[in-house]
């Protein structure tokens, strides 16, 4: 199976769906729902669920905990805003973009990890960011990569003025990049790897040099989680349970970490070389940690920024400033009247307490 990472993409029908916000308040409830796309980052999810240790967090608190995969990672994200289900993994840029820009109220419940290298651009024939001005660049539009390119075009004095974006699937990327006319591609792995494998590639910009901007997210709907804290605790259980297993030198570390290799389309190896280009967060307070930081309040500014110049943050955004953000220590970015996406650390703080 070849692994499919649509990390970020979104399309003018995404957002239409994601004004189609379920308008009834949640309530108590004793089954719930989290949707999950085939991404380094959220294979855990899948683990969690076979394993049956999300089922014995679930049993703990009394309640039922169903874990859908979902092959499409923006209809995953649509079908949460739309109510089908409680919970799915985005990354931050999309759940600023689609629920809370489409007026659901999201909360980040599981910071897991950010991009550290996964995502990149390539040039054929040149190692000079300089020289792309005036020149086509290959990507999946309006998505992470878009986003990349734009931080690479930045750090050379250039912008996306001084270039042309062609939007390209990600399907059709590598194949696209082994053509004489295609010379310029941003992608993330495997694709990336593939990339840069061929003649004369050279990478020229990659995540880790904007540490922090491609946050993995494990989101859920903010009423829901109010009125079912249950729900917060048994899913960051077993979160933190799982990055236990995985990041252990273990024969059960092992053992999870090929498994979910070969559930991704690879192997051990292949999974554990995703898993070093992104910075883990395997622990509650490697997490905490993370997301109370200043670097990460203004990875989250920027990503708004560009989400607003792109029109991300819909028809009704008259200024950057439409969505509010809910950052930790009381912290907010954005309209404090129209809060819509919401950092609570109160439960990964739980967990690293060890009260959970």
């Amino acid at each position: 199976m070849q692994i499919t990472m649509l990390k970020g993409w979104l399309c003018a029908g995404a957002l239409a769906l994601a004004s189609l916000s379920p308008l009834a308040q949640a309530e108590k409830k004793d089954s719930f729902d989290l949707a999950w796309t085939i991404y380094a980052g959220w294979m855990p999810w899948q683990y969690a669920d076979e394993s049956g240790i999300m089922k014995k967090w679930a049993d703990k608190y009394g309640i039922t905990v169903n874990i859908t995969q979902v092959n499409d990672y923006v209809e995953s994200i649509n079908q949460y805003t739309a109510g089908q289900f409680d919970g799915v993994v985005a990354t931050s840029m999309d759940a600023l973009s689609i629920p809370a820009a489409g007026g659901l109220d999201t909360t980040a419940l599981i910071v897991g990890d950010y991009s550290n290298g996964n995502d990149g651009m390539v040039m054929k024939g040149s190692s000079d960011l300089k020289t792309l001005k005036g020149q086509p660049v290959h990507l999946v539009e309006l998505s992470v990569s878009h986003y990349l390119l734009a931080h690479a075009l930045e750090s050379v004095g250039l912008s996306e003025r001084d270039v042309q974006v062609v939007n390209t699937s990600d399907a059709d990327l590598v194949a696209a990049f082994g053509t004489p006319d295609v010379r310029n591609v941003v992608t993330w792995n495997p694709l990336l790897a593939e990339v840069q494998a061929m003649p004369d590639a050279h990478l020229v910009f990659d995540s880790s040099r904007i540490p922090g901007h491609i946050k993995d997210l494990t989101i859920v709907n903010s009423q829901t989680l109010a009125d079912n804290p249950a729900l917060g605790k048994a899913l960051v259980g077993a979160w933190y349970e799982v990055m236990a297993i995985l990041e252990s030198d273990s024969e059960e570390g092992a053992k999870a970490r090929a498994a979910l290799g070969r559930a991704s389309g690879t192997d051990q190896a292949g999974y554990e070389a995703q898993l070093e280009g992104m910075k883990m967060f395997w622990k509650p307070a490697d997490s905490l940690a993370f997301i109370t930081s200043d670097e990460a309040r203004q990875a989250m500014d920027s990503v708004r920024r560009f989400s607003f110049d792109h029109g991300l943050l819909g028809e009704g955004a008259d200024s950057v400033d439409f969505v509010g953000i809910a950052m930790p220590g009381d912290q907010v970015l954005g309209d404090t009247g129209n809060i819509k996406l919401r950092f609570d650390t109160r439960y990964m703080q739980m967990a690293a307490d060890g009260s959970l």
